[in-house]
């Protein structure tokens, strides 16, 4: 029987981190000793009182539908961070609660998006945005990015990409997955031109909070009615409080557009989880104390998988400022070979590494970083000396 598949469907490709965390996974439920650091979560616990208040709400009975775009009194509570953290002044009604951050970007793209819109990507990028936007029936066009230049595009860059089919920019500070985080000044001249040229910016901060050696998180919606105007911030309580599996995003927007992503959800997936919006009205507008252990944890984690790392004959990184990801360099071993495999490839790389080192990577190539593999450093320190020695032992042929 042949069975149709839309071509849209069949072009969009699965995504690599949930790949190769999924292989992670199943090779160490059938007892093999892997080291995996595949998946971008926390591996710490959500905060005691946000638990407490999703069973609080559970026993008093809230496990009814709420308005689709989401409860008023959270969408209250992240118009009070956006102030507090931000400084920026938003009303409920240009706040959407989604599904995850994930799921803030597949409706962002939705409501902004016609056949043949063109969304500007720099790359390295996180593995979905360019999915997503084909999935919207745009177009993803790549501004190529150096090491050298700390994995940021240039002014010149963005605007050799821009033609008259140009709908937005996706900005990602801190990224996924460089950890590189733009300056101040560098977000004020990118905001200048997206005004200049009349184009949104998808500004995903979900990493906000996760920012390190004195650098300062600046949301480009801060310098101006206009880029504000532009600007549809994405962000959600997932890796600030590890919450990932809790699934709750949010937008802020222009209102107009924020109504137009709510009627999508609408349709779509109905309201998020009603319990998990009342544990993250508890996140937003609770104790932060938690932010800090974990921050301190991942500089500690980082700081030692960087020098590791450039330690080892072959390899190299750039530290990262932001997130909890490593970005490491194999350009030099490339078309080397490893126990009788010659390797080309960061895909071939990441696949003889788990195999005969069992040590789970996320292959550059899904990131458009041909050349690169990525390290999530939000795993224990244990993991992670054990993870690079056996690294280190695989690159010298010891295994």
């Amino acid at each position: 029987m042949n069975l149709y598949i839309s071509r849209k469907a069949q072009s969009i490709s699965p995504s690599s981190t949930l790949a190769i965390d999924a292989k992670f996974k199943a090779m160490k439920a059938k007892g093999i000793d892997v080291v995996g650091f595949g998946a971008g979560e926390p591996d710490f616990d959500t905060p005691s009182h946000i638990k407490e208040a999703a069973i609080k709400a559970i026993n008093d009975g809230f496990t009814k539908y709420t308005p689709a775009s989401g409860m008023p009194q959270l969408k209250q509570a992240v118009c009070r961070k956006l102030k507090r953290d931000n400084g920026l002044d938003y009303s409920p009604e240009q706040i959407v609660i989604s599904n995850g951050a994930k799921h803030s970007l597949v409706n962002v793209f939705t409501a902004i998006c016609d056949p043949g819109d063109e969304v500007i990507i720099p790359a390295p990028f996180w593995v979905s945005y360019p999915e997503m936007v084909k999935l919207a029936d745009g177009v993803p066009v790549y501004v190529h990015t150096t090491e050298e230049n700390g994995f940021k595009f240039t002014i010149e860059d963005l605007k050799k990409a821009i033609t008259p089919r140009t709908r937005a920019l996706i900005l990602n500070s801190p990224s996924n997955p460089t950890g590189m985080v733009y300056t101040r000044d560098e977000l004020k001249k990118i905001a200048e031109v997206a005004v200049e040229n009349n184009i949104y910016v998808i500004s995903d901060e979900i990493y906000e909070k996760l920012i390190y050696d004195g650098m300062e998180h600046v949301s480009i919606a801060s310098f101006g009615d206009e880029i504000k105007d532009l600007t549809i911030i994405v962000n959600g309580v997932s890796k600030t409080y590890a919450m990932t599996g809790w699934r709750i995003g949010y937008t802020a927007s222009n209102a107009q557009i924020a109504k137009v992503m709510g009627n999508v959800q609408s349709h779509a997936t109905s309201n998020p989880n009603s319990m998990a919006q009342v544990a993250s009205i508890t996140a937003l507008d609770g104790p932060q104390e938690d932010i800090e252990i974990m921050k301190k944890a991942f500089v500690e984690r980082r700081d030692y998988m960087v020098d590791r790392i450039n330690s080892i004959e072959g390899l190299s990184c750039v530290k990262p400022q932001g997130a909890f990801y490593v970005l490491m360099n194999i350009k030099k071993i490339l078309g080397s070979e490893f126990y009788g495999t010659e390797i080309n490839t960061s895909d071939e790389f990441a696949d003889v590494l788990l195999e005969k080192a069992k040590v789970a990577l996320v292959p550059g190539s899904g990131f458009g970083a041909e050349g690169y593999v990525r390290w999530s450093y939000a795993t224990s320190m244990e993991n992670i000396i054990e993870g690079l020695n056996r690294v280190e032992k695989f690159i010298k042929n010891e295994l």
